[in-house]
């Protein structure tokens, strides 16, 4: 059921009022274990709501809980350890240029974080997923709009939270759920929520960004929109490996029916021999993948919709062809084009654009101005992908240059779909991939519901126990410039 505005606004002050429950790290933890551990336990009933709503499958879906699980854990480890509250003393020194007061710096949490569900992964980045994890690690209050695609499963988890926070002695309300279309508006809308978090399409996402920033108080808004994913094959990695590298590109661009986010969209390949080595191993691996089932027929036109316009681009050709597998499934494929047709910009741009699905471009250049030239026309990723020779590559500094400032993760002879939950993993890019500088997988996504708060010149006893002199925590922290061993 639909949640009207004031079952919205109902939901946010729940969630605000019990804020403070979350302030002790030590049983912000245990919710965190807890919530890992009953999430695990309900694994056969969750994967059997999950799969029955998404089709992704039992194997997909029991990793996919396996990873949401350890998130959990992972961001109770960062509680616990407590450096993600990056703790600065600088004690007065009245010899400084100016003199220095008393300063005391560490962060707090910003308040009710809305999370918009995502509709690829319905656990991870959904409702007991990274954003929310990463919240309450934060020791803010979650209020989840539920993806549409994926009710039941949210539900389910959001009850399992719910008795996770209980059980540890705090009060329900810390994980709220609803649902509809005009929830997620009037969430982003209300006073009380201090930032959100979405995972979702580019005209979505960028509708919240912008609501959220027209606020009389803007709030900060995470949002990992959309990806292209690029990959340049060099002329040695094609002469080389061109068999590795194909059968490499159609496991990553059809894993999941495509519907990741680090799907490879878009690749440059050599227009020679040792390019059609490689595209010969691409279409053999392509053409054995079976048809699959999207999220929703929704997605599945827009697929449709979308392949069909690409393919009948001038120049553009299928050497097999994506589109329909039969009523409810798309059949994987993949189209190529001559580099030189996207240098600049024209009816050729679209191919520059993602599309959700089992499918990806390979624009086979003739030069590396080519490459150059296209990868400058490229929006921000998530991802860029290098593929070298194994041994000395001379492209490959030039290169790897050129795709650093595209991307917030930047593969060698590696494939981009697969997201290690790890404390350097950075998970999200320049725009459109993201609507901030920060992570969404990983240690450091705890850094996006937090803010610094500095006392200066303040008695210790109207001090937080974090800037105490005596560190009775036990934190981690910088003491006049130097790292405390």
């Amino acid at each position: 059921m639909e949640a009207t505005a004031q079952e919205i606004d109902r939901a946010v002050r729940a969630a605000h009022a019990v804020r403070e429950s979350l302030a002790d790290r030590t049983r912000r933890a245990a919710f965190l274990r807890t919530a890992a551990e009953l999430l695990t336990e309900a694994g056969e009933h969750v994967i059997e709501a999950a799969d029955a709503e998404t089709a992704l499958g039992p194997a997909r879906l029991t990793g996919e809980l396996a990873r949401t699980a350890a998130q959990l854990r992972s961001f109770a480890e960062v509680v616990e350890e407590g450096a993600f509250l990056d703790v600065h003393i600088d004690h007065a020194d009245a010899d400084r240029t100016p003199p220095w007061p008393d300063l005391r710096r560490y962060k707090i949490p910003l308040g009710v974080v809305a999370v918009y569900a995502a509709s690829n992964f319905p656990l991870a980045f959904s409702v007991p997923g990274g954003d929310t994890a990463s919240a309450l690690a934060a020791g803010c209050p979650v209020v989840v709009k539920a993806h549409p695609d994926h009710p039941a499963t949210s539900e389910l988890c959001a009850s399992v939270l719910r008795r996770a926070a209980a059980r540890v002695g705090l009060p329900e309300d810390v994980l709220i759920l609803v649902h509809g279309f005009e929830a997620g508006v009037e969430l982003i809308r209300h006073p009380l929520v201090a930032a959100a978090g979405f995972t979702g399409s580019v005209r979505g996402g960028r509708a919240l960004f912008d609501a959220a920033a027209a606020r009389p108080r803007p709030i900060p808004f995470h949002g990992e929109l959309g990806s292209l994913n690029p990959v340049v094959v060099t002329g040695a990695a094609a002469t080389e490996r061109a068999e590795e590298i194909g059968a490499g590109l159609a496991g990553s661009m059809t894993l999941g029916a495509g519907q990741f986010c680090t799907k490879p969209g878009f690749v440059l390949a050599p227009a020679d021999e040792s390019g059609d080595r490689f595209l010969k191993s691409l279409t053999d691996a392509v053409s054995d993948t079976e048809a699959a089932v999207l999220l929703d027929h929704r997605m599945r036109d827009a697929f449709l919709a979308g392949v069909r316009t690409r393919a009948e681009l001038p120049g553009v050709e299928a050497p097999v062809t994506p589109g329909a597998g039969g009523e409810h499934t798309v059949a994987a494929g993949f189209l190529t084009v001559p580099a030189g047709l996207l240098v600049a910009e024209g009816p050729h741009d679209e191919l520059l654009e993602e599309c959700f699905g089992p499918v990806t471009v390979v624009a086979r250049y003739a030069s590396e101005d080519e490459i150059t030239a296209v990868l400058s026309r490229l929006p921000g990723n998530l991802t860029a992908t290098l593929q070298t020779a194994t041994g000395a590559d001379p492209d490959a500094p030039a290169l790897l240059a050129a795709l650093t400032p595209l991307a917030g993760r930047v593969l060698v002879n590696g494939w981009p779909t697969g997201v290690a939950v790890a404390p350097a993993q950075n998970h999200g890019g320049p725009y459109p991939s993201s609507t901030s500088t920060s992570t969404s997988v990983g240690a450091t996504a705890i850094e996006r519901w937090l803010r610094p708060i500095t006392y200066q010149t303040t008695p210790e006893a109207l001090l937080p126990p974090e800037l105490h002199e005596d560190n009775p925590l036990g934190l981690p922290r910088r003491v006049d410039g130097r790292r405390e061993s």
